[in-house]
């Protein structure tokens, strides 16, 4: 391994204070990767959106030929409830009881004998696509191929996408655009063929689908026309389209200007179409989605202040927080990484900054019936406080606070102390029954992680009093589910239990590495918020922290967990995600850490672990670890492996076992890239910078890490 000195780039500039003077070009950079398009993606759509709203179009610039998606963060439905006897209702649902530790504990997980109230409460609430807007050409039925001098490009710097072809020999230009404050969508059409009727715009929308685990890439049934219903309300330039899905009720609230006319195409049917006046040549409009009809002055607009206020926002999104320019222009790498950096800084603003934490797959399409997960949200969240990015990461990291409630009844029903955070979630904070979504438990610490980097940036009573709920009821039960191992006088973790990886006998599971060093890391971090505020600590957080069980050693290198078979030898066990490594590099090293150990098992990783069937945050995981290794050329080479893809439009690739995109790996090299960039304690002298030789990099704005 080479040292940190002999991996430093050429440091043109590193100003790691978030309030500093941009320095960086970065209009010129961010524009350099505008995406230009002559053909609709097929799963990957150009969007628009603001972080709880999201519009993916094809290459018209709408919904046209494909029907991507319009999803938000209140846009949810529940299914009719099943009819089965004793399964009517959610309170039928009893879970399953598993010994722990010599006594039962029931766990939401699904039930044999309660199959279908299992499987609803599995999929419901699900997200729903609120609706498809796309050319209508006057009832023909035409195919993308008969479009000539197709070209589209979204302009990063602005959130706008414009879009141009010919039909009929005759030019179509088209502007779309997301205001920033409401789930609207403005666009303007310019042509001739607005005033004969050869084009207008249709308004569609389906009914919820619901039914598959991932839904991608499009969501909703467009032919379940009797399954649901709606009411048009029109007026003079403004219509208001209510949508009812059994108890699912929203409006699409359309304003246009000019000369224009809006009707239903069938009477049996859901589907709206706007046909300009005679001599029109624009059609401006927008549509604005909401759970309720809004007043008529927060949804009566015009396209030119939607475009207005978009590309204000826009342009203070890439002006302010931190930035990084690498050498692109003499090397194809930092190209590409440059290129993911931006791309994934705008999609991230599109769909993983709403008011809950992301799903997978953002807003782009629906995994895991919409739902996001507990554990992704240090992945999806983590990078904006590295990028001083705390406006976006406020708007959700409240959901610690909002679901302590339901933490609390969940740890009190499974006889522990505190509060037990769930996984697979819905807004409500309910978890969604699952093995591994009622056994896995690294989730638990990430607030104490976001906590102590937030009061590293802001040292003040308030965010004290902002965390100590919080951070007092999870440490709580982090105390409480360790258990006292009378044989060895250790606490152990487990089982059963699930560790990050996913992939090992639950009933069999204990003392994981990550999760033991995480747990100290938790417990210490919550002990420190207490004497901040000269409170108390609870003695049972010094006790369980203070006797852990050590990390697992076999055959000189850490293992998952403690007593795994063939750890290095079974392929079960080398695939998935990595997450021992997880202790130097994510986290600060642990206390107990021993480096030769810990470099042991890196090179045992490198030797035996399938990597085409890791994905998402596997490969920022690594990056972070070899670049706090001091090894950053194959920081770099990490996240740029072959496995680790992005495609054209910037979206992350799956993988083997999730759909595209996958944003926890966008979002993780994100957090990776920042780490790099700002550094972390104990890098004195290096101006938080590690990079390749040779790569003059320039930085500004970055947050230090832990």
């Amino acid at each position: 391994m080479l040292s940190l000195h002999s991996r430093t780039a050429l440091l043109v500039l590193a100003v790691l204070t978030g309030n500093a003077e941009c320095k960086i070009d970065r209009k010129t950079i961010v524009q350099q990767y505008n995406l230009k398009l002559n053909q609709s993606h097929p799963y990957s759509p150009i969007q628009v959106g603001n972080g709880n709203f999201a519009f993916g179009v094809d290459v018209t610039g709408l919904q046209t030929f494909l029907p991507h998606n319009t999803l938000s963060s209140w846009g949810w439905h529940n299914s009719s409830l099943p009819t089965t006897p004793n399964q009517t209702q959610p309170e039928d649902y009893t879970g399953v009881d598993w010994w722990t530790h010599g006594r039962l504990v029931n766990y939401a997980q699904p039930n044999p004998t309660q199959k279908d109230i299992s499987q609803w409460m599995i999929a419901n609430p699900h997200r729903i696509n609120l609706g498809r807007v796309g050319l209508w050409f006057g009832g023909q039925n035409i195919s993308e191929e008969a479009l000539s001098g197709k070209q589209q490009s979204l302009d990063l710097w602005e959130g706008a996408i414009s879009s141009s072809f010919t039909f009929n020999g005759l030019k179509v230009d088209i502007t779309t655009v997301a205001s920033p404050e409401t789930d609207t969508v403005a666009v303007k059409i310019a042509s001739s063929l607005l005033s004969t009727g050869e084009l207008s715009v249709f308004f569609d929308f389906p009914y919820a689908t619901g039914k598959n685990k991932f839904d991608a890439p499009f969501v909703g049934l467009f032919n379940a026309t009797s399954n649901h219903t709606t009411a048009l309300d029109a007026e003079d330039n403004r219509a208001l389209i209510t949508h009812t899905l059994d108890a699912t009720t929203y409006v699409a609230d359309l304003t246009w200007e000019a000369n224009a006319t809006l009707s239903r195409l069938k009477q049996d049917e859901h589907k709206y179409i706007l046909s300009s006046g005679p001599h029109a040549s624009t059609l401006s409009f927008t549509i604005t989605y909401a759970p309720q009809p809004q007043p008529a002055n927060t949804t009566c607009t015009t396209f030119k202040s939607v475009r207005d206020s978009a590309k204000t926002w826009w342009a203070d999104y890439w002006s302010t927080g931190a930035f990084i320019s690498l050498p692109t222009a003499t090397n194809s790498s930092a190209n590409e990484l440059q290129r993911r950096i931006i791309l994934s800084q705008y999609l991230l603003a599109v769909n993983g900054a709403g008011r809950d934490p992301a799903q997978e797959s953002g807003l782009v399409n629906n995994g895991w019936y919409g739902k996001f997960h507990l554990e992704m949200v240090f992945w999806h969240l983590a990078h904006w406080m590295f990028w001083g990015k705390w406006a976006l990461y406020n708007r959700s990291i409240d959901v610690y606070a909002r679901f302590l409630p339901s933490s609390y009844a969940r740890a009190q029903a499974q006889g522990y102390a505190g509060a037990r955070l769930g996984k697979m979630s819905d807004p409500s904070g309910r978890s969604a029954p699952g093995e591994i979504n009622s056994l896995l438990i690294w989730q638990q610490p990430h607030p104490m992680y976001f906590a102590e980097m937030e009061y590293r940036s802001f040292p003040h009573p308030a965010t004290l009093a902002k965390w100590d709920a919080v951070l007092t009821g999870v440490a709580d039960f982090m105390a409480s589910y360790a258990f006292p191992n009378a044989s060895t006088g250790y606490y152990d973790l487990g089982p059963p239990m699930y560790p990050v990886s996913e992939n090992t006998p639950p009933n069999a599971t204990r003392n994981p590495t990550l999760e033991l060093a995480y747990w100290r890391f938790g417990l210490a971090v919550a002990a420190r918020w207490k004497a901040r505020q000269k409170l108390a600590i609870p003695e049972a957080w010094t006790r369980v922290h203070d006797r852990l069980a050590p990390f697992p050693v076999d055959d000189g290198a850490y293992v998952t967990y403690e007593g795994i078979p063939s750890m290095w030898t079974n392929a079960s066990y080398t695939e998935d995600h990595p997450g021992l490594l997880g202790i130097y590099g994510l986290l600060p090293p642990d206390a107990t850490l021993n480096l030769t150990t810990f470099n042991a098992t890196v090179a045992r990783v490198h030797e035996t672990w399938n990597f085409p069937f890791s994905y998402g945050w596997d490969f920022p995981l690594l990056a972070i670890t070899e670049a706090r290794r001091g090894d950053a050329e194959r920081a770099v080479a990490q996240l740029l492996d072959a496995n680790n893809a992005f495609d054209e439009l910037g979206m992350p690739v799956g993988g083997t076992r999730v759909p595209t995109p996958y944003f926890p790996a966008a979002a993780g090299l994100l957090l990776a890239v920042g780490m790099m960039a700002g550094g972390w304690d104990g890098m004195d002298g290096m101006e938080g910078m590690v990079w390749p030789v040779g790569w003059e990099v320039e930085a500004e704005g970055f947050v230090r890490g832990m």
